[in-house]
């Protein structure tokens, strides 16, 4: 199953909320993050989103347009932050639109993608 790995993209975070943690520094931890998925065995489809919803919208819609996906994991800083509510409201909306029955899972950082992945490729719900 192709996975879709849905987050903002790094310079769409607002770091004033996050001390210690640059744009440069989260790049490094997503793309770490990544290859640890792809080495496990993972095939997954990366889309960082910008924190605009309709551009959003529009990435989202040529990733899934290109790659069938069956999963979507989607990234804490997507979800958590309450000034990106709307923009979460229409990730989750046009994914479900477009790949009826997608899978969901969540991260809480970078570094816990694997362990959503594995909840998710687990799930019965899990399409052929």
């Amino acid at each position: 199953m192709v996975i879709l790995t849905l987050g903002l993209h790094p310079s769409a975070i607002d770091y004033t909320r996050h001390p210690g943690l640059d744009e440069v520094a989260l790049t490094a931890r997503i793309a770490a993050g990544e290859a640890a998925v792809r080495a496990a065995g993972f095939d997954i489809v990366s889309c960082q989103v910008p924190a605009d919803p309709a551009a959003a919208e529009t990435l989202i819609r040529e990733r899934v347009a290109t790659h069938p996906i069956g999963g979507a994991m989607i990234g804490a800083g997507l979800r958590t932050a309450p000034e990106h509510t709307l923009l979460f409201e229409r990730a989750i909306n046009v994914l479900t639109t477009l790949v009826p029955g997608v899978v969901l899972c969540f991260n809480t950082s970078p570094e816990t993608t694997i362990d959503a992945l594995r909840r998710c490729t687990a799930s019965p719900r899990r399409p052929g």
